[in-house]
């Protein structure tokens, strides 16, 4: 799943490629705004077991959707 972040006073996103479902997901990030991790942080690990940890306090938004998957294409026309 691609989980993208948006942070406060922060021009860029963060986007992550996370192994775990919408729903997992969902509810480390509701755990986190809630105050059940005491530390007032959110982390997320990605696919390649790198951890982002992002203030709960500095979040804008958190958008859960598929991963893009790389496309291929062809361009069909005639030759000649």
């Amino acid at each position: 799943m691609e989980v993208k972040i948006g942070v406060q006073h922060s021009p860029r996103e963060l986007v992550i490629d996370s192994p775990k479902t919408p729903d997992e997901i969902a509810a480390d990030v509701a755990a986190a705004m809630s105050g059940a991790t005491k530390d007032g942080l959110l982390s997320l690990v990605d696919e390649r077991g790198r951890r982002v940890v992002v203030p709960v306090d500095r979040i804008a938004y958190v958008e859960i959707a598929p991963a893009d998957k790389p496309r291929v294409g062809f361009i069909s026309g005639s030759a000649g």
